[in-house]
């Protein structure tokens, strides 16, 4: 058992009294009350009898919904653990509602093999979280030869991607899309041409000019997704677009997408919810790649995510190490953590749009849970339960004390944030988030 401040096995009956339970798997949304016992879910009834045996949470006002997926983590497990484990980094998911995460392949050595599948999910069997790995699409991520994809599924992997490292080879990435299309898994590329990315280290526009920083256009990232889509068209294939950061990005993917594509996009908490004035201090935590984008671009995310465009949240948690950001800004790693702040400043981000809170938990459960073919444990009677409890309207800040991954580079440091997951169950673990 991995020892952490709020975390137990579920030991007894845990009885979870008054809440709304929002089921979205099973289209329920309805007053409930839930009884389990040690880990499995034994009764769903509008109203359990309290027995001196059990222990209640009371869950007025209140959400009772499925545990969160993100599809898109870096757990940088083997060869950089001084900036996160498989173990610190599940207890951080934990901690942010997540009960499953999708691993990312650039590691050391890179996850290219069936074995390196295999270690990820050994790894994580004491962990609280579910972990689901995926695989490099071409091996060392050199991006010149596939990798064993099909005995990577084999083993447990749930998609492959390069991840940071373009595929730039149109050919490969073609057999890429073909052969993944025999296992029905989605085929995940950074979409930015490094070509026009060039010396760029934030957003292109009149931010950069007035820092004086080299920019990195958005045409960088939409004329790849442009070129991505129209060889998945020409196979049949399935794309997944991670961290979609550009309005034109998005006329591109919605072209495709009305043409019958196969397409999904996932966009990040920061991209959704923060714009390029982020960096008027040259914050380095907000240094990542795609960059964060204008207030233009910010808006028609939001606006994605409400017409259904943009399918899902995936964090992209990417720790680094302190000497990794503390350095100028040219030199300073690309990337932030964000798996425990994720659900409070989207809720707050989208709540303040007007957004249904039902709607904000989908993108965080089933429809991530749709992109990668992954069914979690839903609630009902007889399934071990895999379930957090949250406070829709909870406003609290997000502080040194709230991160609990190996890292703390996030650029969302002493925000207040709104929403909050308070209880998170799986695996025989309950987690009280509150303390």
């Amino acid at each position: 058992m991995i020892l952490i401040k709020g975390l137990e096995k579920n030991k007894g009956f845990i009885l979870l009294k008054g809440g709304r339970l929002y089921e979205p798997f099973l289209s329920i949304d309805k007053k409930n009350d839930i009884l389990i016992k040690d880990d499995v879910i034994v009764k769903i009834n509008k109203s359990i009898k309290e027995e001196k045996n059990y222990k209640v949470i009371n869950c007025d006002n209140n959400i009772i919904t499925n545990g969160f997926l993100d599809l898109h983590v870096h757990f940088r497990e083997p060869g950089f653990e001084f900036k996160e484990t498989i173990k610190t980094g599940s207890i951080s998911a934990f901690y942010g509602g997540f009960t499953r995460v999708c691993t990312m392949p650039n590691t050391d050595p890179v996850i290219d093999s069936p074995e390196l599948i295999k270690f990820i999910i050994e790894e994580s069997q004491d962990t609280p979280v579910y972990i689901h790995p995926i695989g490099a699409i071409t091996k060392g991520q050199k991006g010149l030869e596939i990798s064993e994809i099909g005995e990577m599924v084999e083993a447990g992997a749930v998609a492959i991607s390069d991840d940071g490292i373009p595929v730039k080879n149109s050919q490969v990435l073609r057999f890429a899309l073909e052969y993944a299309k025999k296992f029905n898994i989605p085929v995940i590329n950074h979409a930015e041409d490094n070509c026009l990315v060039n010396d760029g280290l934030m957003h292109e526009g009149k931010m950069s000019t007035k820092l004086g920083l080299p920019g990195n256009p958005d045409i960088a990232e939409s004329s790849m997704v442009y070129r991505d889509l129209a060889i998945s068209e020409y196979v049949g294939g399935r794309l997944h677009v991670p961290h979609v950061s550009s309005f034109k990005s998005l006329e591109i993917i919605k072209i495709f997408r009305d043409k019958g594509v196969d397409v999904t996009a996932e966009v990040t908490p920061h991209h959704l919810s923060l714009t390029d004035s982020i960096l008027r201090n040259y914050d380095t935590n907000a240094k990542v790649a795609p960059p964060i984008r204008s207030s233009k671009d910010q808006k028609a995310l939001i606006d994605a995510i409400k017409s259904g465009l943009i399918d899902c949240i995936a964090t992209d948690h990417a720790p680094h190490a302190n000497e990794d950001k503390d350095r100028d800004f040219k030199h300073a790693s690309c990337g932030m953590i964000g798996l425990e702040s994720a659900f409070g400043i989207v809720n707050k981000t989208l709540a303040a749009e007007k957004v249904d809170i039902t709607d904000i938990i989908d993108l965080f459960t089933v429809k991530p849970s749709r992109v990668m073919n992954i069914i979690p444990n839903v609630i009902k009677e007889g399934n071990i339960a895999e379930i957090n409890i949250i406070d829709p309207v909870c406003k609290w800040i997000f502080d040194q004390n709230s991160i609990k991954s190996k890292s703390n580079n996030s650029a969302l440091l002493d925000r207040e944030m709104f929403g909050k997951v308070l209880y998170s169950m799986n695996k025989g673990y309950i987690l009280n988030c509150k303390v």
